[in-house]
């Protein structure tokens, strides 16, 4: 270990992509993040919260043998601190008195030196602590090396001075010199911003310098991008970690007249908008592929904008040889379809297959012509194309232990365009939350840019046609998408209103949208629940998707009528509106 050094302190932090319930090799991604910041003469090194756990646990937390497993794991990595090499700061469910905790272990000399517990639980959005984990106390800081460290555990340090449960408050007024705060904050669009912003605004309350520790990788439906950085507290940035990249780095802090101030520390690039989405997209899809033991992932591609652009994501996140393109032609795709699809595959130096499906929709047909006699032909046999591609997906899936990536964007998710147990099979969709004229967006991106670390080819990959042809299911002769659909323009920009901003239809309509359109598109939007709830996890890119943020009840009546609400009759309500039972005579 370095000589003691009170005016002095090198922190180093590891931002690494941990695996939910992996605690042997969480342990050892510890031990190894350990060692290099040793190399760079540490003092101590800070992980992300719940990290050897993985983030986020949800139920699996609840097991008592996951609880214990993470205890000794712990244990073990505190008593590895007496060989001499940095302490370390470590998050982890912690059971104490029966109540288990959203914890934050400092251990160092051998031993576990303090644990802080997590205060303010969050149960919003894609948050759900308080149905796993007890509310902890407000905490002081914690010594190491003669420096208190104030320890806020994420969602602590979201909380405005002079609120309840205030913990960045109470550990200045118990003589915090340095916050650190670590983090299991995910992606999602502008998510950077509202971070720096809650970080300026407690580094101007407590006058002190910010850490903040974020975790990198995919979980699930989540990506969390990393971007650790750190403020003075003088409000100016002391180091920025890249985004969507595991890194250790070790910054330096000296103690100065006016506190402590980070001297030396990375500043890295910030990433776009456009390219964050996109990389987030590609790190969900592989993470997903990677942590769930796949071998790789088959999908069917029709020429279309979206399974062109889910090839590339594909491609990108895990390399030509693990992706397996399908075609699925019927009588109704054009020849330009297949001639688009075949120079994407070429593009992307991706195996390509053609299945032609018309025996098999033809079989399905026949069978149901005692059942059918009599009906006209209707979207009813429309999908069975799409059930017909769904099912040999699934088929090819089985045989070469392939996932299947779905392709349906948000668009169609909000609308209900898109066919249960067809184009709806799969195992992960990593544009689920894009809509329409995003994925273009991001398709002509990907066509100048790749990002980094990205394993497909560079240059462009989606042939320019797939960019300007009309879309269409190709169901039907001549269909296209605005046979059922308003124009994508119009549709995203309506539901984008509806399902991010909540907003009544009435103030839709009065913002110049036609009136008919509104409600047809809300009406579609709830009427499509049932099919979201058996749709496959994708990532969560915008503030709300669907799955983790916007939760819907299926059976549901309620219809906004399109005009502005009657005010409230306050005359009704005869004394406090939230008067206890029994307190009012009748």
């Amino acid at each position: 270990m370095n000589d003691r050094h009170p005016e002095r302190l090198a922190i180093a932090i590891a931002q690494l992509n941990p695996i939910v319930g992996d605690i042997s090799g969480n342990l050892q991604r510890a031990r190894t993040a350990r060692l290099a910041a040793a190399r760079d003469g540490a003092d101590i090194v800070a992980f992300s919260e719940l990290f050897i756990a993985g983030y986020p646990p949800e139920d699996l937390v609840l097991k008592p043998a996951f609880q214990a497993a993470c205890r000794a794991a712990v244990e073990t990595l505190a008593r590895e601190t007496g060989d001499g090499g940095p302490a370390v700061l470590m998050g982890t469910p912690w059971l104490e008195n029966e109540k288990l905790y959203n914890a934050y272990a400092l251990l160092a000399a051998g031993r576990i030196a303090a644990v802080q517990f997590k205060v303010n639980l969050p149960n919003y959005g894609v948050f759900d602590e308080k149905r796993v984990f007890a509310t902890g106390p407000l905490p002081g800081p914690v010594s190491f090396r003669d420096v208190r460290l104030g320890l806020p555990i994420c969602e602590d340090s979201w909380t405005e001075w002079g609120d309840y449960e205030n913990v960045v408050e109470c550990l200045v007024e118990t003589g915090a010199e340095i916050l650190l705060v670590p983090n299991g904050s995910p992606y999602s669009r502008e998510k950077s911003d509202m971070r720096l912003n809650v970080a300026v605004a407690r580094v101007t309350e407590a006058g002190l310098p910010l850490i903040y520790v974020n975790q990198f990788g995919g979980q699930d439906e989540l990506v969390f991008d990393g971007a650790s950085f750190a403020l003075n507290a003088d409000r100016s940035i002391a180091f920025q970690l890249p985004a969507f990249a595991e890194t250790v780095a070790t910054t330096h802090w000296s103690r100065t007249a006016a506190g402590w101030r980070c001297t030396s520390g990375p500043i890295a690039a910030n990433v776009s908008a456009d390219s964050a989405d996109y990389t987030a997209c590609m790190i969900g899809l592989r993470d997903y592929v990677e942590k769930n033991g796949f071998k790789g992932v088959v999908l069917g591609l029709s020429g279309g904008i979206d399974s062109a652009l889910c090839a590339a994501l594909a491609t990108d996140a895990l390399g030509a040889a693990r992706v397996r393109c399908v075609m699925l032609p019927f009588r109704y795709t054009a020849q330009q379809s297949l001639a688009d699809a075949a120079a994407i595959a070429r593009t992307l130096q991706v195996r390509y297959d053609v299945v032609p499906i018309e025996s098999a929709v033809n079989g399905l047909e026949q069978a149901l012509i005692p059942l059918f006699a009599g009906y006209p032909r209707d979207v009813s046999e429309e999908n069975l194309q799409a059930r017909a591609r769904g099912t040999l997906l699934m088929a090819i899936s089985n045989k070469f232990g392939l996932m299947v990536v779905t392709t349906g964007n948000k668009s169609e998710m909000s609308a209900g365009y898109a066919t249960l147990y067809g184009d709806m099979n799969g195992g992960f969709n990593p544009i689920k939350d894009l809509y329409k004229t995003e994925v273009y967006r991001l398709a002509r991106l990907r066509n100048r840019w790749k990002p980094e670390g990205a394993l497909g080819p560079s240059g462009p990959v989606i042939v320019d046609n797939v960019l300007t042809r009309a879309p269409s299911a190709e169901l039907r002769e001549n269909q296209t998408d605005q046979d059922t659909l308003p124009p994508y323009d119009v549709l995203d920009a309506i539901l984008e209103r509806l399902v991010e901003g909540e907003e009544p239809t009435a103030s839709i309509i009065a913002a110049g949208f036609n009136r008919d359109t509104v409600m047809k598109v809300e009406r579609m939007l709830y009427l499509a629940e049932y099919k979201r709830r058996q749709a496959a996890p994708g990532v969560k890119v915008t503030l709300k998707n669907f799955g983790r943020d916007r939760r819907y009840p299926i059976v549901n009546r309620f219809r906004d009528p399109g005009t502005p609400p009657p005010a409230p009759d306050r005359t009704l309500v005869s004394g406090s509106a939230t008067a206890k039972a029994g307190a009012v005579d009748f």
